[in-house]
């Protein structure tokens, strides 16, 4: 196994699963493997089946013939687990966000800290990268990205200074970004105003809202009562729709009520508030920091 990435909130995640020794189950953010490891250990038998389209997280499969990695994005959990002859699964666990091994992976383009092309891509071989994108985007569209996907507090200033600056010259990489961009960066807050940005750029390249989306209303249908699903977030997009989703069965956070004003919900709630890593999880492992995890059962 490559060195790639260490897994954030381990046991507490794995832990939450409640693993039925003969179960079958789902890790829709494979990765380094830190979290399909956990799972395999706890099983007897069963079966694991993971996802991830990174082409790198392949050098990470571990030789065990329970487990099956699938390379597709983890928005088409359903048509590929119909794919692998399987209906109903007893858990699903989605750790979001990029992986340390993309993030200091200069070519990747995921990081400001190394002046490289601006890609973003989780599987470089799909999609415009985020170079086209800023080259493309008319302004409004721009502010719009920074504003909703980065909550960048000067959005249309940023946008009207790339379209200004791209007038001249195409955009292609970091640092002739953030020098197009300098004015835009408050004092004193520089890697805070760039990690916005980056965050923005990269949750659109790969469409990472949709994506959740779909998971997480597949997750209704995959998972047979009983089952759970737990996701570790870590930005408050996702926390805030994964926390809506647990709460209401839908993607507005509306709970339906019965006849008689009783919740009509196809989830109870394991954890009622978000859990987060440790001080000493934290001083080990930096970027665990911003963490949130949340788990849920279906009825």
């Amino acid at each position: 196994m490559m060195s790639y990435h260490e897994a954030v909130l381990l046991t507490e995640s794995v832990d939450l699963l409640d693993i039925q020794a003969e179960g079958i189950y789902v890790d829709a953010t494979f990765g380094g493997g830190g979290h399909s490891r956990e799972i395999l250990s706890r099983l007897q038998g069963g079966r694991l089946i993971a996802f991830d389209k990174d082409p790198d997280a392949r050098h990470n499969v571990p030789p065990d013939e329970r487990f099956t990695l699938i390379s597709e994005d983890f928005k088409f959990i359903e048509s590929e687990l119909e794919k692998a002859g399987v209906e109903k699964v007893d858990g699903i666990l989605a750790d979001l966000g990029i992986s340390s091994h993309q993030i200091d992976t200069p070519q990747r383009g995921f990081s400001f800290r190394f002046d490289a092309p601006l890609d973003m891509r989780m599987n470089p071989g799909q999609g415009p990268t985020a170079a086209e994108l800023l080259n493309e985007w008319d302004e409004q569209e721009l502010a719009r990205v920074f504003a909703q996907y980065g909550e960048v507090p000067n959005s249309r200033k940023l946008a009207r200074t790339i379209v200004q600056a791209r007038a001249g010259q195409r955009l292609s990489g970091s640092a002739q970004l953030e020098s197009v961009i300098q004015d835009c960066i408050p004092k004193n807050r520089r890697s805070k105003y760039l990690a916005q940005v980056y965050q923005a750029l990269r949750i659109v390249v790969n469409a990472e809202l949709e994506a959740l989306e779909q998971l997480l209303l597949a997750s209704l249908r995959l998972l047979r009562p009983g089952g759970r699903m737990v996701v570790i977030a870590y930005h408050s997009l996702e926390d805030r729709m994964v926390k809506r989703f647990f709460r209401a069965g839908n993607l507005s956070g509306k709970v339906e009520k019965d006849f008689y004003g009783h919740d009509l919900t196809p989830w109870r709630l394991i954890t009622r508030r978000a859990i987060q890593a440790s001080q000493e999880e934290i001083a080990r492992n930096p970027r665990a920091r911003s963490a949130r995890l949340r788990a849920a059962e279906r009825r």
